[in-house]
């Protein structure tokens, strides 16, 4: 009887500790409300580009109702902006960051180190995240720190660039040196390039007052400028149309809001798609998923756009195998 006895007793035990393993399992859990997550975003400076990541963003957290707190850079400040947002964030009781483009990225997690906080850190259209630091690899990253790499289809700008002008010689680009997007993005650019027998002709600026002086020499020795994703250019993308527009010669946009604005064409990714898997990692994360395991997503599917305005401007036909591309007209603004 007494053996008996202890047989239950134990049987019960063994459902209590598993009871209590799954209890605590459910209570580590993070459910996506507005009650118990709270989110910061801190995006680089106002521009198209990144103002469609963080719509992006935002609309995946308020499908989950999640609250967020939102800061943007000024153009004139972005960096010290951003580095003294960042410190705010790590104090100000958030789950979670989501910084978009690499120095906003870069500012959140030193922000994060510096502090010795477990904050996770969620960047969005990082163009190399290795190479800047913020991840180990992109499958393990191994720093409390992943998100989405906007791998721009640099293979098929130079493709469209010569389906549009095929007796181009020379190609323009404006960079950043400080950039480490924009560094990463040349050397592919002048790869393409050579595979493409086109003359790259690079030049680099280290802040934004230096385009219009840099833009009006580099415009007198190319026949046309394709953009990296670089934030100083993009911001300011008007100082170098003015010179290019001057000239006669195309600008070759990275991505679809660039092409409104007027430059001629370009082979687009989608950053409002961009910035939906970033709230979709934002959120696997504050359900439980570690952010030093969870491999960072690379987007490089793109679409072609061109600016039948700036064509016909320019005097640039259209060819046969681009007629069924996306086309828009310049926008009043």
């Amino acid at each position: 009887m007494l053996k008996k006895i202890k047989r239950i007793l134990a049987v019960l035990f063994s459902f209590a500790t598993i009871s209590s393993l799954f209890a605590g399992c459910a209570s580590n859990e993070k459910p996506t409300d507005s009650s118990s997550a709270k989110v910061a975003i801190l995006q680089y400076m106002p521009h198209s580009s990144l103002d469609n990541c963080t719509q992006g963003i935002k609309n995946i957290l308020d499908e989950k109702g999640i609250s967020y707190d939102v800061q943007i850079g000024s153009s004139g400040s972005a960096d010290t902006d951003c580095q003294s947002y960042a410190e705010q964030m790590v104090s100000g009781g958030y789950n979670l960051i989501i910084a978009v483009a690499t120095p906003a990225a870069l500012s959140a997690y030193s922000a994060v180190q510096n502090a010795a906080s477990n904050i996770p850190v969620v960047f969005c259209a990082v163009s190399d995240p290795v190479s800047a630091g913020l991840v180990q690899s992109l499958e393990k990253p191994g720093n409390n720190c992943t998100g989405t790499a906007d791998a721009i289809d640099i293979a098929g700008q130079i493709k469209l660039i010569k389906q549009l002008q095929p007796e181009l010689k020379n190609l323009g680009v404006i960079y950043t040196t400080s950039e480490a997007n924009s560094v990463s993005q040349l050397k592919t650019l002048q790869s393409e390039c050579d595979s493409a027998g086109i003359n790259l002709v690079p030049m680099g600026i280290t802040e934004a007052s230096e385009l219009a002086s840099v833009s009006a020499s580099l415009v007198s020795k190319v026949d046309a400028i394709t953009n990296l994703t670089d934030n100083n250019v993009v911001d300011n993308m008007g100082v170098v149309m003015e010179q290019a527009n001057a000239a006669g010669i195309p600008i070759y946009g990275s991505e679809i809001e660039q092409v409104k604005k007027g430059c001629l064409a370009s082979a687009s990714i989608d950053y409002v798609a961009l910035g939906e898997k970033t709230g979709n990692i934002a959120v696997d994360i504050l359900n439980g998923a570690s952010a030093a395991s969870y491999p960072v997503v690379t987007v490089m599917d793109s679409f072609l756009v061109i600016n039948s305005d700036t064509a016909a401007k320019l005097g640039i036909t259209i060819p046969d195998e681009l007629k069924d591309v996306e086309t828009v007209t310049t926008s009043a603004d």
